[in-house]
């Protein structure tokens, strides 16, 4: 339900930060939720590769 009543101006700006930091640790989360899906994926796609394709005989030397 939401509520009719004019609130103190003190009183909105404080909700409003408190959602703007909610609003930044979410973001930041949903980032780093990211960040380890693609780690997970790009290691899944390294150990099921063929070693040769990432490492080809004498990539060691130039």
């Amino acid at each position: 339900m939401v509520e009719t009543r004019i609130k103190p101006y003190d009183q909105q700006v404080a909700e409003q930060e408190a959602r703007e930091q909610q609003r930044r640790a979410f973001r930041r989360n949903q980032v780093f939720g990211l960040l380890i899906l693609a780690g997970a994926i790009c290691l899944w796609w390294l150990v099921h590769t063929n070693p040769k394709w990432i490492f080809p005989p004498g990539w060691w030397r130039w």
